[in-house]
């Protein structure tokens, strides 16, 4: 498949509030992955009139003049940037879109140009271009879970969990700095599942993130969530440090007041 709109933008880089961040791209507007848990970057566009509705979300649009914003904006911008993470309200590896393979590989390629690591997440599948890519990168997938229905329901455009650990681990096994985002993590009345078995299926990543679903009602009626989350903060950090594996708890995880 391929974009049928394009946009153009005044600016692409930019300074990302996001703990683990620091400069970020969105160079899509959309994404057809869809998910439902609910989505933080729908409901802020929707919110600021970008979009109108989920159907309108769905149908992505590449900012067609990317490559030259970042030719504008890099050379004035290089010596502050330590890493530019690809991307926060969009991604780039958006499943079966060859255009916007196409250009987040671009983009990566530009961006490295300056001696720049780029931090890849997708819900796709990375694709095997980026062997050719610069070893500076970070690359990294969503993980919720391992149950296809669960993903049919809550990413119902991304790709199968099976294709995204493997594309993962290729470019491991070539010697390429991976990482996965276990976030976010729903609640056992949403699905009930072994954080234990997740961690086993990617226990070959540099780095893993994990944090809670928020936005969801669903969570706050699971009577016992607080410590829920704590409990699994607590495997991930015991499992991480076992397996000599660096890790980041996002904040609001963990709770004391339980």
């Amino acid at each position: 498949m391929i974009c049928n709109k394009t946009m153009i933008r005044k600016s692409m880089l930019y300074k990302t509030g996001v703990e683990y961040g620091d400069y970020t791209v969105n160079y899509v507007q959309g994404c057809s992955h869809g998910c439902k848990y609910p989505c933080y970057a729908f409901s802020m566009a929707r919110r600021f009139g970008k979009v109108k509705t989920y159907d309108e979300w769905i149908k992505p649009v590449i900012v067609s003049n990317t490559i030259q914003l970042l030719e504008k904006e890099l050379p004035k911008l290089c010596k502050e940037i330590k890493n530019v993470q690809l991307c926060f309200t969009t991604d780039p590896f958006m499943f079966d879109y060859e255009d916007i393979k196409e250009l987040s590989i671009n983009v990566i390629n530009k961006i490295n140009e300056y001696n720049i690591p780029c931090h890849i997440l997708t819900k796709g599948v990375l694709p095997v271009e980026l062997l050719e890519t610069s070893k500076l990168n970070f690359y990294g997938i969503t993980l919720v879970s391992l149950n296809e229905d669960f993903r049919k329901a809550f990413e119902p455009g991304s790709s199968n969990y099976e294709e995204r650990i493997k594309a993962l681990r290729l470019l491991h096994d070539k010697g390429f700095k991976t990482w996965v985002s276990i976030e976010p993590f729903p609640t056992p009345n949403i699905i009930n599942q072994d954080l234990l078995e997740i961690l086993d299926s990617i226990s070959f990543v540099d780095k893993i993130i994990f944090g809670r679903l928020h936005y969801n009602k669903l969570v706050s009626e699971y009577k016992d969530f607080k410590k829920f989350y704590n409990d699994c903060s607590d495997i991930v950090e015991k499992y991480c440090k076992e397996h000599n594996i660096d890790y980041h708890i996002k904040n609001k995880t963990r709770t004391d007041n339980i």
